[in-house]
């Protein structure tokens, strides 16, 4: 054996030994076959879908209906994939994604509430009361994709903390227009009553089950929308899973390495990171859709700097670029508060210290793992499984000589 080799195995014995549960657990991951993560992806969502019924103990709520909390979850996460395709993926610093949120939600309240000069629903019309807020939802997508294309166009040209302090001073901009311009959004008292899915409409429950009366038991309105979230998780998954592998996902990926190396390399780059803009915004107004609907109230102080920078930190928390790492970030955004909830400590109510605990959480994995819990595995995104093969394969015959 020799030196060479003796160092490659005190190394690779090192580096197993160095390894945080998030890497073993993606190294696991990225082992598996294509259909064998189908196969416990279904396994994992399907668990996941049928913990609001069968909460483990450990893992509840007291002081909150757990239901509303996995809701809330659900939301949080399509807000993280999709800030985490303009951060994670194409390296965008954005500190006002709540802007497109907030884009979303006065969307469904401006068409739907009783409040709004501009509600359009009747009772036969394209808004009818029954299907108003799925008619919503695209004009919602929609509203926030141009919104993103409108700020996109003259701002990323900009890079790092110039794009950073305009992105923040969007998410201010809209928030101070839904608080100041009273004769359309009712400014600070906001609207109310804005539609929701009318589904599940019985004697017992007249307005559905996603209604706020339907506050009894497991299956409550919480339950419901986060089975709804967690459908449209899924298929935001599928939807960008796909465009990591194919070109776009390619170009995101060299831009956020070096975007100078890429311009030279032929990369249309202002077009690319205007993609993931417009991507990212739509994914967002999808998430305000679910807020307004599942709320029913829509008001100026949900879409402030803080809340974020909380989307921001789930981003982080979870791994910058990693699809199901950011979830995870959001999970921990939305459980620990509501978890700490009414648990005191000398006197302080715990829940209320939210803001100091991701402070700390934040500081302590920027020194000790700062690419995040589960950071994204760097891979070939073309033809990966194939070339690895040759790869290996020439290598072993290498050893063999």
């Amino acid at each position: 054996m020799t030196h060479r080799d003796t160092d490659n195995g005190m190394r690779t014995g090192w580096t197993s030994r160095l390894l945080a549960p998030g890497d073993v657990l993606r190294h696991w991951w990225s082992e598996l076959s294509r259909v064998q993560k189908w196969v416990f992806g279904v396994l994992g969502f399907g668990l996941l879908a049928l913990t609001p019924l069968f909460p483990p103990p450990f893992f509840d709520t007291p002081g909150i209906s757990f239901g509303g909390t996995m809701a809330q979850f659900a939301m949080v996460a399509i807000i993280a994939i999709g800030l985490n395709v303009v951060v994670g993926q194409a390296g965008l610093l954005d500190l006002g994604y709540v802007g497109f949120y907030a884009v979303g939600a006065y969307t469904v309240a401006l068409l739907t509430s009783d409040d709004s000069p501009w509600n359009k629903m009747a009772p036969n019309g394209f808004l009818q009361e029954k299907w108003a807020w799925l008619a919503c939802v695209p004009l919602a997508m929609a509203a926030t994709a141009m919104a993103g294309l409108i700020l996109g166009i003259p701002t990323l040209r900009l890079r790092g903390d110039y794009l950073a302090i305009v992105t923040l001073g969007f998410g201010e901009i809209i928030r101070l227009l839904a608080d100041n311009l009273s004769d359309v959004t009712n400014g600070s008292r906001g609207l109310n009553e804005v539609a929701y899915p009318r589904v599940g409409q019985t004697e017992k429950l007249p307005e559905g089950v996603f209604s706020s009366g339907n506050s009894g038991g497991h299956a409550n309105y919480g339950t419901w929308w986060f089975w709804l979230g967690l459908i449209l998780m899924v298929g935001i998954l599928l939807l960008v899973g796909n465009l990591e592998r194919s070109r776009v996902g390619r170009a995101w990926v060299s831009i956020r390495e070096d975007e100078d190396a890429a311009e030279v390399m032929g990369v249309n780059t202002f077009r690319f990171k205007l993609w993931a803009f417009v991507i990212g915004a739509a994914i967002g107004g999808l998430s305000g859709a679910m807020y307004a609907g599942q709320v029913q109230y829509v008001a100026p102080p949900t879409f402030n700097i803080i809340n974020s920078m909380l989307f921001l930190c789930a981003v982080v928390l979870g791994g910058q670029g990693n699809k199901l790492g950011v979830i995870f970030g959001a999970f921990i955004i939305v459980y620990l508060p509501n978890r700490l909830l009414g648990v005191h400590f000398l006197g302080v109510n715990l829940g209320d210290l939210k803001y100091l605990f991701f402070g700390l959480a934040l500081v302590v994995l920027m020194i000790f793992r700062p690419q995040g819990l589960f950071p994204v595995r760097q891979q070939l995104l073309a033809y990966g499984k194939s070339a690895r093969k040759l790869l290996n394969r020439a290598d072993d015959s290498k050893a063999a000589a």
